[in-house]
């Protein structure tokens, strides 16, 4: 553009110079010689003038975009300009780069989800967390952002999205549960895109359907010695008990009290191991000499279902919370007895290896179905719910058995068959060994 700029220009300024030599009468074209030699000098004229026009513009032409260099003073400063523009492009594209770089390098590691997309739901970003969270592989730039999930459910938190109004949803995935939250991105009152969050609920999920199912047993557990005990005071204060059958009432309201007090007992328990906030008063135990002494404590209730406990091992001390301990073994032992057969046997064993201390209850008892052993230290949790209410008890003694053990840093496993019986390892670090 510039040479034929220049072109025109050196033309258009020998014609202007001819015309003004006639029009001051300095040549005469009156004859045809005359004439022709004007015409031949216009001729040669523009002649040179283009190849004067295209030596002059060739170094603009055939300048390095890269590394302007020309030896024109006059257009030094253009030049000049041009470097320092081309340099602040350079900074600014290098400074762009990085921000990008160390972006993808965040939320590549990171464990949640991000999506963003615009407004026609093609992707314009998605790290890997989102692909692995939504379970999908090879969904990129580019692409629908329904290919990430189609349900019903994630279509509808996009479009509210889309629409300019934040939205969230819960997915149910084979990997778990997803909460899905979707921002519109405005512009004053215009939407320009949507940016998603992912984020893995499963455990979030679980531990709520776990309180919900907690406060209703344990209102169910409250409820019903309660409404025995106002049954039974209803009668007796309204005088239609016989006087021979008071005392069998009496001992009724007394049987139910016991069952409460240990249950808000068990709850209290529970609440203090969860909150880890059982005072660190920690003594040295024998654990054979206290399972003795719960075994002892324990022989009455064997003894009616004629049920054999035998104690085996040696002598192990260990640091810890007596009473914690005390409720572990305790529990363990009791369930041993409820569950068990009539003319069945307990077993415990105490022992240790160069690396752990051992405590070992087993029974002779109906057994565990394995797909129920996972969920056996869940509170209030029951296999068998129709046998295990006519069973004593408030449905919190493993939970408790659970986080007394954590509470001293170990471990507890179980081994079962049905109808053969269940194992109950439970093994302490040996830093916890007097």
């Amino acid at each position: 553009m510039t040479k034929k700029i220049f072109n025109s220009i050196v033309i258009t300024s020998v014609i202007t110079n001819v015309v003004t030599l006639i029009l001051m009468n300095v040549i005469d074209i009156s004859s045809t010689v005359n004439v022709g030699i004007f015409f031949a000098s216009v001729l040669i004229a523009t002649v040179f003038a283009l190849r004067l026009s295209r030596k002059i513009t060739r170094p603009l032409i055939e300048v390095n975009p890269d590394d302007p260099k020309i030896n024109y003073s006059e257009i030094n400063p253009l030049i000049k300009k041009i470097r320092t523009q081309k340099g602040k492009i350079s900074r600014q594209k290098h400074e762009v780069m990085n921000g990008r770089e160390q972006l993808s390098l965040i939320t590549e590691n990171m464990n949640e989800g991000i999506v963003i997309a615009d407004l026609r739901n093609n992707i314009l970003s998605c790290n890997s967390g989102a692909l692995k969270l939504l379970g999908v592989k090879n969904v990129g730039e580019g692409q629908s952002i329904y290919l990430l999930n189609d349900s019903e459910t994630f279509r509808h938190c996009i479009q509210n999205a889309m629409g300019g109004r934040n939205s969230s949803c819960i997915l149910k995935t084979p990997d778990g549960e997803r909460e899905i939250i979707a921002s519109p991105s405005n512009t004053t009152d215009t939407v320009n895109g949507i940016v998603v969050f992912i984020f893995d609920v499963t455990e979030k999920q679980q531990l709520e359907t776990m309180r919900r199912e907690f406060t209703s047993n344990v209102s169910h557990e409250l409820k019903t010695p309660l409404t025995t005990i106002y049954g039974i005071s209803d009668m007796l204060a309204n005088g239609i008990v016989k006087p021979e059958d008071v005392g069998h009432f009496g001992k009724n309201i007394r049987s139910e009290a016991e069952r409460l007090i240990i249950l808000i007992n068990d709850i209290v328990s529970l609440s203090k191991l969860d909150e880890n906030s059982i005072p660190r008063d920690d003594v040295e135990t024998d654990l054979y000499e206290l399972a003795e002494k719960i075994l002892e404590r324990l022989r009455h209730s064997a003894s009616e279902k004629d049920i054999s406990l035998s104690l085996s091992g040696e002598h192990v001390s260990i640091i810890g919370n007596r009473t914690v301990l005390d409720e572990i073994i305790y529990n363990l032992c009791d369930n041993a007895i409820k569950y068990n057969k009539v003319s069945g046997r307990v077993d415990v064993k105490v022992s240790h290896i160069p690396t752990k201390i051992l405590v070992t209850v087993s029974d002779t008892g109906m057994g565990i179905p394995s797909e129920h052993i996972n969920r056996i230290f869940e509170r209030f949790y029951r296999v068998d719910k129709s046998h295990s209410r006519q069973i004593k008890g408030t449905g919190l003694g493993l939970s408790i058995v659970k986080h007394g053990v954590i509470y001293h840093n170990g471990t507890i496993r179980v081994e079962s068959k049905v109808g053969k019986g269940s194992v109950f390892i439970l093994e302490f670090p040996t830093e916890n060994r007097k």
